[in-house]
Parts: C-alpha cells; sequence; structure tokens
C-alpha cells in the first residue's frame, strides 16, 4: 500500500489547530472571499477546495464513494463493551492494524486515494475531521444527496480500533443490526445509512477481478433506485458463474447485489423500512442525512466540537426522475416483502435490458505542484 504507516508518525507528532474559542459574530476570512460564524473554520475552505478540485475533480465518482464508505468504516469501531474511538480517524492513523480486519477488504486503495490529503492537510484538522469532511463533501458532488452538517474539534485518534466491529455482507441481519443497535442505531436508521450509501457505491473486492461495479443501475446520484433494484427477483451473478463469499444473484446486468442489502430488503424487521424509500427521496435523503450526521458523533462529545457546516458546499439539486423498473421489468420481478404497504407504481424504461457499465478507478492528485 502507498499510503502506509507513514501517516502514523507525521500526525501523531503534529499540532492541531484550536476550535475552542467562543462563537463570534461573522467574520471575514483571510481569503477575502468566505466568511464564517466561528474565525476558526476559515482554515477549512481551501481544505474543502482541495478536496472538491483534486480529490473528487467536482465528481460523484469513485473516489467520492470511497470517502463516503471511510466515513462508516472509520466511525463504527466503536462497542460499549471493548471499546474503540468511533470517528476518530484510527482507520487511517493506525492503518497497518485495521486493514488486516477482514470487513476493511477494499480501505487500502481509499486510503492511497485520501492519504496524502489527510497528510497535507494535518496542520489544519486532524485525522478523524478530515475523513469526516471529506464524507460530507463527497456527498454534495452527488445530485439529490443531503447537505449535512459538519462538526471540527476531533483529537487524535489514541489506538486502533478493536478488531470485528465492521458489518460485513456475509453478515446475518440479526448480526447486522446487533452491532448497529450496540451504538444506538435503530433499524429503521440501519436501513437509511446502508441503503442510502449503496445508492452512491460500488464494489472492488466482491467478485473477483471485477472492480467499480454498481450496486444499482445509477451509482453517481444519490435517488432511491437502490431499493427498487435490491428487490427484483435475482437471476444471474455478476461474473455469470457462482456466488461469491457475500453475493447474491442481482436482477441487472453490471451490478452486484451484497447479500446483506439482500437480506435488508427482505427481514420482516427492515423489509417495510425499505420499500417505503421507493421514490420517496426527500424522506430518504434526510433520513440518510440524519444517520451519517449520527455515525459522526460516535466517540465523541458534540458539545466539544466547533459546527463547522457553512465550510459545506451546497448540495447538487435533484437533476433526475422517480425510481423505475429496468428495462423488460415490472411489478411482477419484485420479491414483495412488505405487508404493511403497496409497492408503489413505477414505470418500466423502454427497450431491451442493458448492462450498467463499471464506476471508472480513481486517478487523482492530492494538488502539491513540488
Amino acid at each position: 500500500m502507498v499510503f502506509s504507516a507513514a501517516l502514523s508518525a507525521f500526525v501523531l507528532a503534529l499540532p492541531l489547530l484550536s476550535v475552542n474559542a467562543a462563537r463570534t459574530k461573522r467574520a471575514l476570512c483571510p481569503d477575502g472571499k468566505n466568511t464564517a460564524v466561528n474565525k476558526a473554520c476559515c482554515a477549512l475552505f481551501p481544505v474543502v477546495d482541495d478536496i472538491v478540485d483534486n480529490l473528487f475533480t467536482n465528481e460523484c465518482g469513485d473516489s467520492a464513494h470511497g470517502a463516503l464508505r471511510l466515513v462508516f468504516h472509520d466511525a463504527i469501531g466503536i462497542s460499549p463493551t471493548v471499546g474503540g474511538g468511533g470517528a476518530d480517524g484510527s482507520i487511517a492513523t493506525f492503518n497497518e492494524t485495521e486493514l488486516t480486519f477482514p470487513a476493511n477488504l477494499g480501505i487500502d486503495d481509499v486510503l492511497d486515494d485520501i492519504g496524502p490529503f489527510i497528510l497535507k492537510h494535518a496542520n489544519t484538522v486532524s485525522p478523524g475531521d478530515f475523513i469526516q469532511l471529506a464524507g460530507a463533501v463527497s456527498l454534495v458532488q452527488c445530485p439529490g444527496a443531503p447537505r449535512i452538517p459538519f462538526f471540527m474539534g476531533r483529537a487524535l485518534p489514541k489506538a486502533a480500533s478493536p478488531p470485528n466491529l465492521v458489518p460485513q455482507p456475509t453478515d446475518d441481519i440479526t448480526t447486522i443490526l446487533e452491532r448497529f443497535g450496540s451504538v444506538g442505531f435503530s433499524p429503521a436508521e440501519v436501513v437509511a445509512v446502508v441503503g442510502g450509501s449503496h445508492s452512491v457505491a460500488g464494489a472492488d473486492d466482491v467478485v473477483p477481478n471485477f472492480q467499480g461495479i454498481p450496486f444499482d443501475q445509477t451509482p453517481s446520484q444519490f435517488d432511491t433506485q437502490i431499493f427498487v433494484d435490491v428487490l427484483l427477483h435475482g437471476t444471474n451473478f455478476t461474473d455469470g458463474g457462482g456466488p461469491q463469499s457475500g453475493e447474491l444473484e442481482t436482477a441487472v446486468a453490471g451490478t452486484v447485489r451484497l447479500q446483506s442489502d439482500g437480506l435488508l430488503a427482505r427481514d420482516p424487521r427492515t423489509a417495510c423500512t425499505w420499500q417505503s424509500f421507493v421514490n420517496e427521496q426527500s424522506k430518504m435523503a434526510a433520513a440518510f442525512g440524519a444517520g451519517v450526521l449520527k455515525l459522526s458523533f460516535l466517540g465523541q462529545n458534540e458539545r466539544e466540537l466547533t459546527d463547522c457546516s457553512e465550510v459545506i458546499p451546497a448540495a447538487k439539486a435533484v437533476n433526475f426522475g422517480p425510481a423505475t423498473f429496468p428495462p423488460t421489468k415490472s411489478i411482477r420481478d419484485i420479491d414483495l416483502s412488505c405487508d404493511e404497504a403497496r409497492f408503489p407504481d413505477l414505470r418500466t424504461q423502454p427497450g431491451p435490458a442493458v448492462t450498467i457499465a463499471p464506476i471508472p478507478q480513481a486517478v487523482t492528485s492530492s494538488g502539491d505542484d513540488s
């Protein structure tokens, strides 16, 4: 892995920008173009510009998807029984330990992408702050995604997360719900966070030799299509052969279905919540945003953090229509799993069946001219 233990040695020795000053009236930032309620937040504007221009390249692509995934894998590393720092950046600082956890397979590629930016801005933001900031900024690259708050002031991580805290695609639903429940998430919140994040995501390590395989038809827009596609009756595996670990049959060529997604969509404890998000864009975005914000506070004292939400760019407006059935599919292909509500009426896309293209893999620059 290109991005390695250098982060641990470097970041742990750095002073951090103080963010505990009392709020003041809106101040003009040193750049002369931005203002902030808390002047400490001014230092974040150039960090955000660098993330948008040089990490995400203004796209809802592989780098943005990876940044969102990193938010979850870092934050969920906490337990009331075995400890952990939660959203503290330990997955970056103590990557040599945490990347050995099976659930973090593929995170090495994400850190290769994001790690140089964490180091570049280490005098301004801690690893924990950077991961949450990049996650919030990643969302506003994707049309339809919510603009979530960002709070600054996380201390440097003290230790690696304990193992076995990140849910895996191979886990059964009881295991997943209990893991989330131990840190205060309801089954409905689990559906919102997992389903919403997989609306703008793809798999690099589920099917051998297949990278950037989307979970739904529209991986570059934050929409409710994931909640339709996963409920379609599966017909074949992504590689055309047998199942890989954590994989179920998909109904849309070119996509991959995680076992955990398929079970969340059909389990009696979560099926109705899953279905309830179909074509309910505002509801889904709000529930997802609230869930991600809740993740960002795991292991943190919110009262000790500074609200720097104003540095997050405006969200991109919805520029797409309602969810649909893929070509040749209809309500007859849905595995109806909720007895409490009728499945929404959807139109079927015209034409023959299509194959969804892989997500182009990230090639980024840290923005350094040297």
